[in-house]
């Protein structure tokens, strides 16, 4: 398997000459699938030094930035230089939503030059958009980012979204235009060291909810069309991962009981996502605790059907609860269930594969 040779060359680069993939403990490579958010804006404050503890100790492999974690660009900057540091032979994903518009973490009044929306920006030229990518991509690199969650390449199909439309987060209706947009926030990034993820696969935009609020079924409005911008973007070599949705389609459910999301359906991501578009790259989940998926299943039946239907990163914003100590519950969860399934540990292998494979890219060993 491609990817599984890719990440032994990449654990040599991270660990050097000696060391092996497979000499990584379950626990280990487990650790790295946990990406959450946390609570505080300084490098003293309790929540930043406990996930700072637990990058440290392996329970997670990054974490992400909301709003409410950034009082200054001198404090992200001093807190992210922590965060590497605890675990410098693996670096951790810092990540953050900086799309451009309304979708920002990063803004004005901390001194950070915001950029326009998707939507403004796609009737531009497209050196325009790699201009102004690649400038805020090189910015979110001096302050310590290397992930940064977008491009979005959801279509403009219905001009009442709720989450896309309404915030004017996508590049515009044509496929092969998002498609060519995307790159050059792709090309932007790549060259500033910071990665991205396409998201929201299969396709929001055509919805008419939003999965923030609960459960959304686009069975009646979902169209094939919406996959293009993934199938040219993965056959060009331009996605470095793919963020997947809890949107619900009947057509892709299964035979099960449970109407699963996206997100937790292997069809979407085992099926499509990778079988029919070729994607061999990490699979992020969308925020696992919006109430689309919140509202219908507990902590441990997430975990697990996430990462049974395909997920290599699984995504917390930690905003539900806000506890500090759960990224290393969610990696005690993983951990027992591989004990006790070795199916499951399979997937924790190959996922620990993919993810090691692209730190190393991003660190510019790859």
């Amino acid at each position: 398997m491609r990817f599984l040779r890719n990440a032994a060359a990449a654990a040599v680069l991270f660990f050097g000459p000696s060391s092996s993939l497979w000499a990584q403990t379950i626990e280990d490579m487990a650790g790295q699938m946990v990406l959450v958010g946390f609570q505080g804006a300084h490098v003293s404050d309790e929540g930043v030094r406990a996930v700072r503890s637990q990058i440290a100790a392996g329970t997670i492999g990054g974490v992400m930035y909301l709003r409410p974690n950034i009082s200054s660009l001198a404090a992200v900057r001093a807190m992210n230089r922590g965060f590497r540091a605890a675990q410098p032979w693996l670096p951790p994903l810092i990540a953050l939503d900086q799309e451009g518009g309304q979708i920002r973490r990063l803004t004005e009044a901390v001194g950070f030059a915001e950029i326009p929306s998707a939507r403004q920006i796609g009737r531009g030229s497209l050196a325009e958009a790699r201009a102004t990518y690649g400038d805020l991509a090189t910015r979110l690199a001096a302050l310590g980012f290397n992930l940064n969650l977008g491009p979005v390449v959801d279509l403009d199909l219905n001009a009442d979204n709720p989450i896309i439309a309404r915030y004017e987060r996508a590049f515009g209706v044509n496929p092969v235009r998002v498609a060519q947009m995307a790159a050059m926030f792709i090309d932007g990034h790549r060259a500033a060291g910071v990665g991205t993820a396409l998201k929201h696969f299969p396709g929001h935009g055509s919805s008419t909810g939003d999965t923030h609020e609960g459960f959304v079924d686009v069975t009646d409005v979902w169209q094939e069309v919406e996959l293009a911008p993934y199938r040219r973007l993965v056959s060009d070599g331009l996605a470095d991962m793919v963020m997947v949705a809890h949107i619900f389609n009947a057509n892709y459910a299964g035979n099960g009981d449970v109407q699963l999301p996206a997100s937790l359906s292997p069809e979407w991501i085992e099926g499509v996502l990778r079988d029919t578009l070729g994607f061999e790259g990490v699979v992020i989940s969308d925020d696992l605790e919006m109430n689309a998926v919140r509202e219908h299943f507990d902590l441990r039946e997430t975990i697990v059907r996430a990462v049974l239907a395909g997920n290599d990163i699984l995504l917390f914003s930690n905003t539900a609860i806000q506890d500090p100590g759960l990224g290393a519950q969610i990696h005690a969860i993983l951990v027992e269930e591989a004990e006790i399934d070795p199916a499951f540990a399979r997937r924790i292998e190959e996922s620990y594969g993919r993810i090691v494979a692209l730190k190393a890219r991003l660190a510019g060993k790859g």
